[in-house]
């Protein structure tokens, strides 16, 4: 049951062929089985056989959704009623959230099981999934290598199949990122296309949440649970949302792909480039055509990020301050002590960077030089895209400088290991979706192709991936003991 699309097992639900609670109890089975992974911080193993049982009776009663009973997990940047959140961090350890996030009502309202939290980055800050209070989730390709992140969690659950789909969010590319590190597809809509309410923030101007799974078809049965208004999120975009799976086997005929020539300079391991133009190769085959674009504020990418989203995290992360909720230091002297050492003890050191960074780029004398400057970077960065989809429908080119690395050959580099996320970036800070699909091997190792599509293209994109996926098979192969 494990390797069965989301339509497979929602079949085998309706069918009879198995109970959601037998289902539940093949993915708790094999989490247990792979806990060295260390994919998950919670699992709400007896939560999720309720759910199930739950689930079963609407089967049984006719009042069933297409995906009640099937079992999935989130990242732990969202809400759970009743269930420790803790954004990876020890700052969090002790909180337990009194509300669903947005996107976890909808799942809930949809008859899905949630088997538990998956692991993080700290408050999504980082590139590898290394820097999480509960410690590094392992790649199943080769645990001695990193998942990516900051949704790294999500992507070894889904590449070891210890759930079928799960949530994650992108902020400068935590979907994308470990979705092509382990082998599996990531969809990061356009910014406001799925609620942010219950999503503990990071980065507010660029945080977006999106689905993980197994393919193209499966997220876009996830997004069309995922998508759509939100009036407790005033970053909502009120836009219809169409029907995900009707458009999947449209004709690729005519398609105008363009490649960011910045995508493709001499930086670009070889063997990277090798495989991403075989994949668009096989676009070509598909009656696609593709032309170069020129895109050159992109290099800027890098340096305005990081101003922008440590401003942004540096206002955000001041709600823990040890008095309200999260965690308190022992018996501090003063209020400044609360505030220094509830801070200092639980905040690891890539939140702490970030922090000292924004504040510094916020300050009076600074701004101007930094962040405003940041922000008009950014608007260089949107017109580029505005232009470049004038000329072509999409964009595509490489998810990862590289295949996944060792775990702790990159955290004593900090410039090293933001440079990971070098061709996710700007997607992020022009609002814009993109998705990342399973584009062959190095060496073993999973590749991505990024194709990258105008605001609200989310269909497009879906369709993309899909017709790709019914001319390879890149993204059925599994790792080795996780069959």
């Amino acid at each position: 049951m494990h390797k069965l699309s989301l339509s497979a097992l929602a079949a085998g639900l309706r069918d009879k062929q198995f109970s959601s609670v037998e289902l539940t109890h093949v993915f708790l089975s094999r989490i247990k089985q792979h806990q060295a992974l260390n994919a998950f911080i919670s699992v709400t193993e007896s939560a999720a056989v309720e759910q199930a049982k739950a689930a079963d009776l609407r089967l049984a009663n006719g009042e069933a959704g297409f995906l009640t009973g099937i079992p999935l997990a989130h990242k732990d940047i969202f809400c759970t009623q009743g269930v420790k959140t803790s954004c990876g961090s020890k700052m969090l350890d002790n909180f337990v959230s009194p509300y669903d996030a947005s996107v976890v009502e909808r799942f809930k309202q949809a008859g899905t099981v949630m088997l538990g939290k998956l692991n993080m980055d700290e408050f999504a800050m980082g590139s590898s999934n290394e820097t999480s209070f509960y410690g590094p989730a392992r790649n199943p390709w080769d645990s001695e290598r990193v998942p990516g992140g900051s949704s790294g969690g999500s992507a070894v659950a889904v590449a070891a199949r210890l759930t079928p789909a799960a949530t994650g969010t992108d902020t400068g590319g935590s979907i994308r990122q470990p979705a092509a590190l382990c082998g599996v597809t990531g969809l990061k809509p356009t910014y406001g296309r799925v609620s942010r309410y219950g999503m503990i923030a990071y980065a507010s101007s660029l945080d977006q949440g999106g689905p993980m799974a197994g393919s193209a078809e499966d997220a876009a049965l996830l997004m069309q649970v995922m998508a759509g208004f939100d009036p407790k999120d005033s970053t909502s975009v009120d836009q219809a949302v169409p029907d995900y799976g009707a458009t999947l086997n449209d004709s690729l005929q005519g398609l105008r792909i363009g490649l960011p020539k910045q995508f493709f300079s001499a930086a670009l391991d070889n063997r990277m480039a090798t495989a991403v133009h075989a994949a668009i190769g096989e676009y070509q085959k598909l009656g696609a055509e593709v032309r170069e674009v020129d895109m050159p504020n992109l290099e800027l990418a890098i340096p305005a990020y990081y101003v922008i989203a440590s401003a942004e995290c540096s206002s955000n992360l001041s709600r823990y301050d040890g008095v309200r909720f999260g965690y308190r230091c022992q018996n501090p002297a003063d209020l400044t002590d609360l505030y220094t050492r509830s801070r200092g003890e639980a905040f690891g050191q890539e939140v702490k960077r970030r922090i000292l960074m924004g504040t510094y780029a916020l300050s009076a004398g600074y701004y101007d030089a930094y962040y405003l400057k940041a922000q008009q970077v950014r608007r260089l960065i949107s017109n580029d895209f505005k232009r470049a989809f004038s000329e072509v429908d999409v964009l595509m080119g490489p998810v990862t400088p590289g295949t996944a690395f060792k775990i702790g050959e990159k955290t004593s580099d900090p410039i090293q290991m933001y440079l990971e996320d070098i061709y996710t970036i700007a997607i992020n800070l022009a609002g814009l979706p993109a998705l990342s699909i399973p584009a062959g091997f190095i060496a073993g190792l999973p590749v991505g192709l990024q194709v990258i599509g105008n605001y609200f293209s989310e269909a497009k994109l879906l369709n993309i991936g899909h017709r790709y996926q019914q001319a390879t098979d890149w993204h059925l192969q599994s790792p080795k003991g996780f069959e």
